[in-house]
């Protein structure tokens, strides 16, 4: 709460699960305190019903009776549709949850929502990272603050808030994916970190968070930087996105992939992979006009030759053909690279 400026409202999201239900009993006592640190707080809840379990609106309604008898006052419950177009079913659940949350932190007029993710689920994001061969992004884990997303918990282990529960006499929901060895992240928690703790000596699971802590600094320095660059570089027209393709080369192989992916980003697409992005900037080493290489999210890039452009420019050729920066126009230097969404225009 220091570090986010205590904000006067904060609103706690709960699953009905161990950890968020513990975390909505401390915020609980805050809100009755009237408080935190002599600064006035008051808390609401939110429980998000993604509608993927049978009798998850029974789950939704009794976990938020529970969280009015900790205190919390407003408490939503929140039903989403989760759309798996174009991703997993835990990245579209993701999105919609993360959609609730924002929708009720603006309808409570919350500085803060306050997530119950502990140390056991950053371990089990970096061994995911790890097994999957992801990036320092991946590795680095979650946050304890982005944006208005807090994570208090993320140095407490789970026991701690299973022990929270008990002594505050709350019987938190379980939910059967936790333990479904039908999905890697289930296979994680209930497998292969007890596996490692057991062989390797305890211990393993604060390394790793310890790891995650180590690599968010470096992320974050790349991530200031490549988005700095991709403002200096980006060319708009219409919705498309241009990089040329002179200075992007230019650019160390670190800051040129996350500037990629950030051009992705900026026409709706979802973070690509390492794959997909060594294809994208193969197309900076093609001879003409080249491609498109698809980008997840429905995004395609083109390489767009000099030749191209300039005939473009000189034909006054269509929109789109040839991105242009805002501003006068100049006669191209180099060839681009541009991205194009393929989803249809919303209403």
């Amino acid at each position: 709460m220091a570090g986010a400026g205590y904000p006067s409202h904060v609103v706690v999201a709960c699953s009905g699960g161990p950890d968020s239900l513990a975390l909505a009993a401390v915020a609980g006592y805050f809100a009755r305190r009237g408080h935190v640190d002599g600064h006035p707080v008051t808390v609401g809840a939110v429980v998000v019903d993604h509608q993927l379990q049978e009798g998850s609106a029974g789950v939704a309604a009794r976990t938020a009776a529970a969280l009015r008898d900790l205190g919390l006052e407003p408490v939503q419950v929140r039903t989403v549709t989760v759309d798996r177009t174009g991703m997993g079913p835990e990245a579209a659940a993701r999105d919609a949850r993360h959609a609730a949350l924002d929708a009720a932190a603006r309808d409570q007029g919350a500085g803060a929502v306050l997530l119950g993710h502990t140390l056991d689920d950053q371990a089990e994001q970096v061994l995911l990272g790890l097994a999957r061969g992801s990036g320092t992004r991946s590795l680095a884990g979650m946050r304890p603050a982005r944006g208005l997303l807090l994570r208090p918990f993320l140095t407490l282990r789970r026991a701690d808030t299973e022990e929270i529960c008990d002594v505050e006499e709350l019987q938190p929901w379980h939910d059967p994916t936790n333990s479904d060895p039908a999905f890697a992240r289930s296979r994680t928690r209930v497998d292969v970190l007890p596996h490692l703790e057991a062989n390797l000596g305890p211990g393993v699971a604060e390394s790793l968070a310890r790891t995650a802590a180590i690599l968010q600094l470096d992320a974050d320095y790349l991530e200031d930087v490549a988005k700095t660059t991709f403002e200096s570089l980006v060319e708009r027209d219409g919705t498309d996105v241009a990089l040329p393709e002179e200075p992007l080369r230019a650019l160390a192989p670190a800051i040129r992939f996350r500037v990629i992916a950030r051009a992705a980003a900026d026409v709706g697409g979802q973070q690509p992979s390492y794959q997909r992005l060594l294809a994208a900037e193969e197309l900076l080493r093609r001879k003409g006009s080249a491609g498109p290489v698809e980008l997840p999210g429905a995004v395609s890039v083109y390489r767009l030759s000099l030749a191209q452009l300039q005939d473009a420019t000189g034909a006054g050729g269509p929109a789109g053909q040839a991105p242009q920066a805002t501003g006068p126009r100049e006669p191209a230097r180099c060839g681009k690279l541009v991205f194009r969404s393929k989803k249809p225009p919303k209403n």
